[in-house]
C-alpha cells in the first residue's frame, strides 16, 4: 500500500451517541446471510467469494492486514450479548453484499478475541473500525440507523478513491506498475502471502533499489511471521522472562499486526534500552525492519525512531 494514505482520516460521519438502527429481517430470511456463510447469492446480487468474514487473532493479519492492501476492510465488533449489535451487524451485511466488494466486512466476537479488541482502541460495542493500508481510518460506535452507516461508507469510499484513484489492484493502476509488484499485491488480496514474498524477491533481484518493492517485501514478511505466531505462548514466555528478545519481538509483530503500532514500537524499544550485546543488536535490527515496512508515513515511526536512538546512544 503507498504511503499516501498514511495520513487519511474520517471523521464525524456518526453522532456519538445515535439512535438504534430499525431491526432487520432475520439473517437467514436474505442475501446477507449466504454472505456470511460463504455461500454465493443468486447470480448477480454479488460477486464470487465471501464480503462478509469471521476474524480471530489468529487470521487477523491474513484477512484483515493484508487484505486491506488491496480493499478497504471494516471491521465490526460484536457479542453475542449484545443487543444493539444484533441490530447494526445485519445491516453491515445488507450494505457489504449491495457493494459487491468495494469492501469487505470483517466480523470479530470481542468475547473470543479481547486481544484485538483492546488492540483496536475498543471501548464499547458494537464499534466498528475501517482499515486501509494495514491501518485504522476511520470509527463509529453504537447501533446507527442505515442512512448513516451508508453515508459513512460513502465518505470512506470516496476518502480512498481521492486519495489514490482506487485501491492498489484496480486495473488502472495495472498497467503501469511491475508485473512482479502486481502479482505481489494481487497475491496478498488473496491472502498468499509466500507467493506475494517471492513476487517481491523476484523484483528486488531485478532492481534492488525499488521503494515499492522494499517496502512490500518488508510488509509480507511480517505478514508470513505473524501468521506462524503463538499469541498465548508469547504472552506466557513474556510474563516469565520480559527480556526474551525473541518473544519481545514476535510480539511487535502482532502489535503491528493487530493495529497497536505505537505500542508495539515503543515496547521493542524498550527491549533494546535494558539489553546488551548480540540481544540488544537483534532487537535494534528487527526495529529498523519494522520501520521499513510501516514507511515514513506512519505517525508512530519518527518517535521510535528518536526513542531508539536515545535507548542507543
Amino acid at each position: 500500500m503507498p504511503d499516501s494514505l498514511g495520513g487519511l482520516r474520517l471523521a464525524g460521519a456518526v453522532p456519538l451517541d445515535p439512535k438504534p438502527a430499525t431491526p432487520p429481517p432475520p439473517a437467514s430470511a436474505g442475501p446477507a446471510a449466504a454472505a456470511v456463510n460463504g455461500a454465493a447469492p443468486a447470480a448477480g446480487d454479488a460477486p464470487a467469494g465471501p464480503v462478509v468474514i469471521d476474524v480471530t487473532e489468529a487470521s487477523f493479519a491474513t484477512d484483515v492486514v493484508s487484505r486491506s492492501m488491496q480493499v478497504p476492510v471494516v471491521l465490526d465488533f460484536w457479542a453475542s450479548w449484545c443487543g444493539p449489535c444484533k441490530q447494526l451487524s445485519p445491516v453491515l451485511e445488507k450494505l457489504a453484499l449491495a457493494d459487491g466488494g468495494r469492501w469487505i466486512l470483517a466480523k470479530i466476537d470481542v468475547d473470543a478475541n479481547p486481544g484485538l479488541a483492546q488492540a483496536a482502541g475498543v471501548q464499547g460495542i458494537p464499534a466498528v473500525k475501517a482499515v486501509v493500508g494495514g491501518r485504522i481510518i476511520g470509527e463509529f460506535t453504537g447501533a446507527v440507523p442505515e442512512r448513516e452507516v451508508r453515508n459513512w461508507l460513502d465518505q470512506l469510499l470516496s476518502l480512498v478513491d481521492e486519495a489514490m484513484g482506487g485501491m492498489p489492484g484496480a486495473a488502472a493502476g495495472d498497467a503501469a506498475r511491475d508485473p512482479h509488484l502486481a502479482a505481489a499485491e494481487d497475491a496478498l488480496a488473496r491472502g498468499d502471502i509466500d507467493t506475494a514474498v517471492e513476487s517481491y524477491r523476484v523484483r528486488l533481484a531485478e532492481a534492488p533499489a525499488d521503494p515499492d518493492a522494499l517496502t512490500g517485501l518488508a510488509r509480507a514478511e511480517l505478514l508470513r511471521r505473524v501468521r506462524d505466531h503463538d499469541p498465548a505462548d508469547i504472552r506466557r514466555r513474556l510474563a516469565a522472562d520480559p527480556d526474551d528478545v525473541d518473544a519481545a519481538i514476535a510480539a511487535a509483530d502482532l502489535g503491528i499486526a493487530q493495529g497497536d503500532v505505537a505500542g508495539a514500537l515503543a515496547g521493542l524499544v524498550e527491549v533494546v534500552r535494558r539489553t546488551s550485546g548480540p540481544q540488544r543488536e537483534q532487537a535494534r535490527a528487527h526495529l529498523v525492519d519494522l520501520f521499513q515496512a510501516l514507511g515514513d508515513a506512519e505517525p508512530a515511526v519518527a518517535p521510535a525512531r528518536r526513542s531508539l536512538a536515545a535507548a542507543l546512544f
